[in-house]
């Protein structure tokens, strides 16, 4: 391999390993750490977790049903709810903008804001 070829190869690579670093971090929260929980196609909170202490609350359903929604260390989260299925539970913590926290029982999404706020 004469050196302009593994001049050209280590080139590409740095470009790769480049472009791969920026896909990883887009896919990450963006700076914008507002969280918004909906229930039934309504904003019931709109939560900074960069300013909000930790706490645990409870949303309750029209239908009665309860979801315990917990914020530690600018994390959110359902850590216990009486649905069937506990899919909302079992999410784990909100990470990006791509994959919200449902309940489909209680009609309630936790998302992180969208660039419009909302």
């Amino acid at each position: 391999m004469t050196k302009g070829v593994k001049i050209c190869l280590a080139a590409v690579i740095v470009i790769f390993l480049a472009a791969a670093a920026a896909v990883i971090l887009m896919s990450l929260r963006t700076g914008q750490h507002i969280a918004v929980i909906e229930q039934n196609g309504e904003i019931i909170y709109r939560i900074d977790l960069d300013k909000e202490t930790d706490r645990e609350f409870t949303v309750t359903s029209p239908d009665g049903g309860q979801n315990t929604i917990c914020i530690k260390d600018g994390t959110i989260c359902v850590s216990e709810a009486d649905c069937p299925d506990k899919t909302c539970v079992n999410t784990g913590i909100l990470r990006n903008e791509g994959t919200p926290i449902v309940c489909l029982p209680h009609k309630l999404i936790i998302r992180f804001a969208d660039e419009n706020g909302g």
